[in-house]
């Protein structure tokens, strides 16, 4: 990502840079699959896929990146963005010590500043001008340390770390977008701003998710990854012919294909994308790890990890004839709101234990969830 500070004037647009990212790429397309000059940049990108397809000298990845160019015109910031549950973001009040063990740990380059809450942002915090603190404060606590004709000596040891971010005036602006903006708008506000990072808000002005101008390129050029990020198993894995293991966050057309079922139909797909989401809109809650929820069909889904706010990872089966693990015979009142329409059951374990007590006329007692 760039680190260009925010502050410089920008430089008034050439006219190719006045042309915008669409018609560049769709120049530089054009400039390498030796198309010649065509009118305009959709389609230019048209055209190029209509001769990269019959033939012409073009690679499977330069073909996707067209379609990519194209699709980045159809995106929403909804599309993008980073869902509030997944943003890292410290404190205005944190301690310098506690801001670098959460640049050390997210391994961001950025930061989002904030108040009480996300929903009180104040702006970014930006590593490299943190950086450039811890750098000034250390020579000048160094002070005259050094050789003659050599800089001061430079002590972190005498940095304050107790020292609160809000008290270094080194943050820096964002961006708040609605989710319903189209990616290319903000890749072209970000550009014309020279601010890498926005904040979706939603119709009450609270956050709801992030962008950074890396998410909006990789519609085009797919996942950047540099040498601190680590390598991540597939999201879906299969176990066997009729049990998949994925992530919450796996997509409904992922998970369906590799289960033969199509799980976006009905009326509890219709507002979600991901496997996660669908479990949470037939249980009527989060579930907690152990439980089994009835899916469409022959499907039951088994929770493997979550915590009180989001699923993490289930196991999803693949009965067959129609079997299911027995209900349990009573649930908490608190276990499910009055409306919901899930089968809610417990894991196996929970079940051998229910059919040990039932042996000594205590059944009801295993009946809880696990």
């Amino acid at each position: 990502m760039s680190t260009s500070s925010n502050s410089e004037p920008d430089a008034p647009l050439t006219p190719q840079q006045g042309e915008g990212p669409v018609r560049r790429i769709a120049g530089r397309v054009k400039r390498a699959l030796h198309l010649g000059a065509l009118p305009a940049p959709k389609e230019n990108l048209n055209h190029a896929m209509t001769l990269a397809e019959g033939g012409a000298d073009a690679s499977s990845q330069e073909r996707a990146m067209l379609k990519n160019v194209l699709a980045l015109r159809q995106a929403r910031v909804a599309d993008v963005m980073i869902p509030r549950a997944d943003i890292v973001a410290v404190p205005a009040d944190v301690t310098l010590a506690e801001l670098m063990k959460v640049f050390r740990d997210a391994a961001h380059s950025r930061l989002p500043v904030y108040g009480e809450t996300l929903d009180e942002p104040y702006g970014m915090v930006h590593i490299r001008d943190f950086v450039d603190y811890l750098g000034s404060k250390a020579q000048e606590a160094g002070g005259e340390r050094g050789k003659e004709g050599r800089a001061p000596v430079a002590d972190l040891g005498r940095v304050d770390l107790a020292t609160p971010l809000e008290e270094l005036k080194i943050l820096r602006p964002v961006l708040y977008v609605p989710s319903s903006m189209r990616a290319m708008a903000l890749l072209r506000r970000m550009q014309a701003t020279r601010t890498h990072m926005a904040l979706v808000i939603d119709e009450y002005g609270g956050t709801d998710g992030l962008v950074s101008i890396e998410d909006l390129i990789e519609i085009v050029v797919g996942e950047i990854e540099d040498e601190h990020d680590d390598e991540e198993g597939p999201l879906v894995s299969r176990i066997d012919e009729r049990t998949l293991v994925a992530g919450a966050r796996a997509e409904l057309s992922e998970v369906s294909a590799m289960l033969g079922v199509d799980l976006s139909v009905g009326h509890a797909a219709e507002e979600v994308d991901t496997i996660g989401g669908l479990i949470v809109t037939l249980a009527g809650r989060v579930p907690v790890r152990g439980e089994l929820i009835a899916g469409p069909g022959d499907i039951e889904f088994e929770v493997m990890d979550a915590d009180p706010r989001r699923l993490k990872r289930v196991r999803i089966h693949l009965l067959s004839n129609g079997r299911r693990m027995r209900r349990p015979k009573e649930q908490p009142a608190d276990a499910n709101p009055p409306a919901a329409a899930s089968t809610v059951s417990p894991g196996p374990a929970a079940q051998e234990a229910s059919a040990d007590q039932s042996e000594d006329g205590s059944a009801g007692a295993a009946n809880e969830p696990a």
